[in-house]
């Protein structure tokens, strides 16, 4: 009896040490994950990173080398489904497909992961959630802090984050994660610490932008009906020419009012949470068999903003699902900027005076002499992508 209690005890042990070395997280970096993310599918992670809350971005950065030289550079973060955090992109798209989808679906096996929702990730969510308040109307998804921290958590990861297309140029296979589904890795939190806040400087911002942004007829109030109305009506103004014609479709992909939105959804919600249903087919049908779900946080969006913000992801959704000729694989930095420059003639055209992005970039502002417009916005444009969401071309 006491050999057996001995034998077991032993037993015991053993099979308690390996289950500890089985989730002990491997430490990466996160340059080391955007180069090979398949290497840590799957496996439970930990990384010291910075965290940012964008316009369209939930990521995860390297701290000391936030460019690490590859198209999207850094790994996109999502919180496990209910969690009911507070921060994440101020809007989002993502890739789904459709019921009624002919392609193959195989949806990943993933192993569940628990969220420490302790006192340091409170902190961090909070942290996150913060948006800069003086020009919110103005600075469009702009928050107020960015957070270094360690995070542990489940990494998920695809070889090829790009949208497959026939030779019709139809979609039929799916990318990464996050928004536009461009991002190849993503990391499942687990938990959180080491959280340190940095306040985003937006001094020199909110100097150049002093003033009312707000367009005459945007009032403090908007919903998103009357959001996609008053981007289709800019839209409706702009001068004969391809901006009108890329305005045009990116408004025109949520419908009409009180009309069927066909393949494309539009609601309010914080995009934070990672769901096995978002990787399997959707409850329903779309003309070219792929859904396009649109969240925008009514938090983070005010009044005319969430206009912007409507134009924005219509734009994505216009490029993604009828690219031009020879832009069919076109890289996350080139769908960005097209979809900036027809938000920013938006802006224009709705009467605002100035528009400029997280981090401060400033890419429309109604006082720069007309010679000068475009190589300012193209200057402004530039850095944001590459410093701020960290898209390379």
């Amino acid at each position: 009896m006491k050999n057996g209690m001995i034998l077991a005890c032993i037993i015991l042990g053993f099979c308690l040490d390996v289950h500890a070395q089985a989730t002990t997280p491997v430490d990466v970096a996160v340059c080391d994950v955007v180069k090979k993310p398949q290497a840590y599918n799957g496996q439970i992670v930990r990384i010291k990173g910075t965290v940012v809350a964008g316009f369209d971005e939930f990521v995860i950065s390297d701290s000391t080398d936030p460019n690490c030289g590859y198209p999207v550079n850094a790994i996109w973060l999502d919180y496990p489904a209910g969690t009911k955090g507070k921060a994440g992109p101020a809007a989002m798209l993502t890739i789904q497909p459709a019921k009624n989808f002919t392609g193959k679906v195989e949806p990943p096996a993933r192993t569940p992961v628990t969220l420490d929702k302790n006192k340091d990730f409170k902190q961090f969510d909070s942290l996150l959630a913060q948006k800069h308040e003086k020009g919110a109307d103005t600075c469009l998804g702009c928050t107020r802090y960015e957070v270094a921290a360690t995070l542990v958590g489940r990494l998920d990861s695809v070889a090829d984050a790009t949208l497959g297309r026939d030779a019709s140029g139809k979609i039929v296979s799916f990318g990464g994660f996050g928004n536009m589904n461009a991002y190849p890795a993503r990391l499942l939190l687990e938990s959180v610490t080491d959280v340190t806040p940095k306040e985003i400087d937006y001094s020199q911002n909110d100097k150049e932008t002093e003033g009312n942004p707000v367009d005459a007829g945007g009032g403090s109030v908007m919903d998103l009906p009357g959001a996609i109305a008053a981007a289709q009506q800019n839209a409706d103004r702009l001068a004969a020419g391809p901006t009108k014609d890329a305005a045009e479709k990116a408004a025109a992909v949520y419908g009409k009012a009180g009309g069927r939105w066909t393949g494309v959804t539009a609601a309010y919600g914080v995009a934070n949470e990672a769901s096995p249903k978002d990787e399997d087919l959707g409850s329903k049908d779309s003309p070219d068999g792929v859904l396009f779900n649109c969240t925008f946080n009514s938090d983070r969006l005010e009044a005319s903003s969430l206009a912007r913000a409507v134009i924005h992801m219509g734009e994505h959704v216009s490029e993604l699902r009828d690219p031009a000729q020879g832009n069919e694989a076109a890289p996350a930095y080139i769908l960005e900027s097209d979809a900036w420059v027809v938000t920013a003639i938006s802006a224009l055209i709705g009467g605002q005076k100035y528009l400029s992005l997280p981090g401060g970039y400033v890419i429309w502002d109604v006082g720069w002499p007309v010679a000068d417009r475009s190589d300012k916005m193209a200057k402004a444009l530039k850095d944001f992508l590459v410093n701020e969401a960290m898209l390379s071309q």
